[in-house]
């Protein structure tokens, strides 16, 4: 099919309001998910001195490893919530891994600490955390997948990219509630109490999402497996058997956008301030700048690629973080706000050039009876490689070399193993879906 046909094909007349309910659903959800599985990390020096009281590097390093137990439990749910996706449905899915994630973020935020219960504190930080990772897990590929699938052709490249607008904005809360949180609240006043509050709003969130949710019907991808009798028994053993090339793609292409998220926008606050000497306000706002920036240009990137193709689009933005991670980090390490604020900016542009067609271009890799589980599984086992240990390595990799800016190569091993994925991947954009 050529661009012209592809933008040629009529729509039917209910399926743009369709298609537009299915993205508002598909994101509010992803938003909160973003929003309670970020809002840690965010809190991060904070969590530190409640749960792992004792030397401040250590136990920076032992909040990051909880922060990476919750991307443990990942695979873990992406089997779990995959093989209910591709079986019972994406809707009913997706409204299971709301509810979870809410009662445990709320859960987090009603924890007793190190100082009342001792070593029980952090062991049940952990259970919730491994609970979150599994929420996350059907969540994230489920959203994605939910989404894509109601968008008609010509338009799953846009459609498909508010799933990631979602994410920058659960982004985009949870750095303006971590903000709010420092400027309303003395450093005691949120040691003693008010740390509670960011994880108790996920409460009214999760419920606003919940609602959104359930008054939207299931996708016309999985409707016609089931009225056709064609879902699959065992999607798991379907994705060993077919689909297990794609999966691997999917692993190789999602580490740099994982890393984009989760050592640029989550790491690098703490990062400024512990590594770099920046303020926690200056910090703070840079990340915040970002995010805004990211979340503005992720739907252009993914119109872009509904118009070019997912290829040229994504080849851009994998090539630059192949030649930026290293230079940005250096910059970033200086502590100088302008050369920060700066890398911030691209960092936002080349996670957009990536996060924008990614949705579409991974729910096109796979046929309908095993999207959800497969997406899931390599989703989620690259997020867990490389976003899950990314502040811990970062951490761990400057204190071994002495060199600050050396978390640069972490991004630049995954950009180029993302460019030889993106490189090998056929162009999907104006075709049906598989």
């Amino acid at each position: 099919m050529s661009l012209s046909d592809a933008q040629a094909t009529p729509v039917a007349p209910d399926s743009r309001p369709a298609a537009g309910r299915a993205t508002l659903a598909g994101a509010v959800g992803n938003l909160l998910e973003q929003y309670d599985a970020v809002i840690y990390a965010f809190s991060a020096t904070v969590m530190a001195q409640l749960f792992f009281p004792g030397d401040g590097a250590t136990g920076l390093l032992l909040t990051f490893g909880v922060f990476a137990v919750g991307f443990a439990a990942r695979p873990i749910g992406a089997l779990v919530f995959g093989y209910m996706g591709d079986r019972v449905g994406r809707r009913r899915t997706l409204i299971l891994s709301i509810m979870l994630m809410t009662v445990c973020t709320v859960l987090i935020g009603l924890l007793p600490t190190y100082a009342t219960v001792g070593i029980a504190a952090p062991l049940m930080l952990v259970v919730l955390r491994l609970l979150q990772g599994a929420s996350t897990a059907g969540e994230t590929a489920g959203s994605a997948t939910f989404i894509v699938e109601h968008a008609p052709t010509g338009r799953r490249g846009l459609l498909g990219s508010f799933q990631q607008v979602s994410s920058g904005l659960g982004f985009l809360l949870a750095s303006l509630v971590s903000i709010a949180l420092s400027l309303a609240f003395t450093e005691q006043q949120i040691l003693d109490w008010a740390w509670r509050l960011p994880f108790l709003l996920g409460a009214v969130t999760g419920l606003a999402a919940l609602w959104i949710r359930r008054s939207v019907p299931e996708t016309p991808e999985f409707t016609a497996l089931r009225e056709n009798d064609e879902v699959m028994e065992n999607p798991l053993r379907g994705v060993a058997r077919r689909s297990k090339a794609a999966t691997a793609t999917a692993i190789g292409f999602v580490g740099i956008w994982s890393i984009g998220y989760y050592l640029f926008l989550t790491y690098i606050p703490t990062f400024l301030q512990q590594v770099a000497g920046v303020e926690r306000a200056p910090a703070q706002l840079s990340n915040l700048l970002c995010i805004v920036v990211f979340v503005l240009l992720v739907p252009v990137f993914g119109r872009l690629s509904d118009r070019f193709g997912r290829r040229p689009v994504l080849l851009t933005a994998v090539g630059g973080f192949v030649v930026g991670s290293v230079p940005l980090m250096m910059a970033l390490s200086t502590g100088s706000l302008p050369l920060v604020y700066a890398s911030q900016l691209v960092v936002a542009a080349l996670l957009a050039g990536i996060a924008g067609p990614g949705p579409a271009a991974l729910a096109e890799l796979f046929p309908t009876d095993v999207r959800y589980s497969a997406m899931s599984l390599g989703w989620n086992i690259s997020n867990t490689l490389f976003g899950g240990l990314a502040p811990v390595l970062a951490t761990a990799l400057i204190a071994g070399t002495g060199l600050n800016w050396s978390a640069g190569f972490i991004s630049l091993f995954c950009a180029l193993l993302a460019l030889v994925v993106v490189l090998r991947m056929r162009e999907t954009a104006h075709s049906p879906l598989p």
